[in-house]
């Protein structure tokens, strides 16, 4: 079951085609990463299903359908600018777009304060949003965006401007908002974080989709013909390597053509070699979205 289905979707600003026929369905449930470098219409894509740019061509559906005013009320969503009124306490802040989502000022207020508490944020309710450092600002964004539960949750670099703490913190509270059903768009540059959190993803550049699927068969996908091995001593020569050089506490093996991994842990096996670890090498999504911007830039 699909919460949001994007079909074609094409924007035009002038003689710039920001978004140009990309397609991609987010399923029910998971968390899905939305990527790109900056200027490949992320947020142009973000805003369409938003409703709040028209496309010039193709169609979103949401949560079954097009957009109505009632599903705004069943969306979160955490723009990459700030979007909180700095000279009032923080929160009266929290209340007043917490009503704007359709909850009343006490079944506001009582959602809100969990959520203070959990991210120490319970000392400045009192603290005009000024007053404030930019994690806890981001803090408190992540505090509108969820209070209403809202059944698709859309998130713009998340983690932005917070500690190792908060952003452990931030990505708990995510999955837990997955495991009650609740479907998560994310875009953001940290890969290390898609690689966590996400299921599936699209990648967009230039305007136009160049990278589609499940994280772990895309990564399949562009593993090489190597192996990272691990011991406590020296590897010996073995038949078929190529190349052998060190990976991070490991050794990445290049190996030949014709050979494959089973024969290299079966000769270290043969020699007595202890093994601390013995793995096929999969490309990180960092070196995978270089490869393919470099690659769609290179096709241009």
């Amino acid at each position: 079951m699909t919460t949001v289905e994007v079909e074609h979707i094409r924007k035009t600003f002038g003689s710039m085609c920001a978004v140009d026929d990309v397609s991609f369905d987010v399923e029910k449930g998971g968390i899905f990463g939305l990527l790109g470098p900056n200027g490949a219409g992320k947020t142009t894509s973000i805003r369409i299903i938003l409703d709040i740019f028209k496309p010039d061509g193709g169609r979103v559906a949401i949560l079954g359908g097009p957009m109505t005013e009632a599903k705004k009320n069943l969306i979160g969503y955490l723009p990459e600018e700030r979007g909180l009124y700095q000279d009032i306490s923080l929160e009266r802040c929290l209340t007043y777009l917490a009503t704007l989502k359709g909850l009343s000022r006490s079944e506001a207020r009582q959602r809100i304060e969990p959520f203070l508490e959990r991210f120490d944020l319970a000392d400045h309710r009192k603290k005009k949003l000024k007053e404030l450092s930019k994690g806890m600002q981001q803090k408190a964004q992540v505090i509108a965006t969820l209070v209403h539960r809202p059944q698709l949750i859309i998130i713009d670099e998340p983690f932005a401007a917070l500690d190792p703490l908060n952003t452990q913190m931030v990505k708990d509270i995510l999955i837990e908002q997955r495991d009650r059903g609740a479907t998560i768009i994310m875009s953001t540059h940290q890969m290390h974080q898609v690689e966590e959190l996400c299921d599936r993803l699209v990648l967009i550049n230039k305007g136009k989709a160049v990278l589609y699927g499940k994280l772990d068969t895309i990564r399949r996908e562009f593993s090489g013909h190597d192996v990272l091995v691990r011991t406590p001593g020296a590897i010996p020569p073995l038949p078929g390597v190529i190349e052998s050089k060190p990976h991070n506490g490991s050794v990445r093996l290049s190996l030949a053509e014709h050979t494959t991994p089973q024969d290299i842990l079966r000769e270290l096996v043969q020699q007595n070699v202890p093994l601390e670890q013995f793995e096929i090498a999969m490309p990180t999504l960092d070196e995978i979205f270089i490869q393919i911007v470099r690659d769609s830039g290179e096709r241009e």
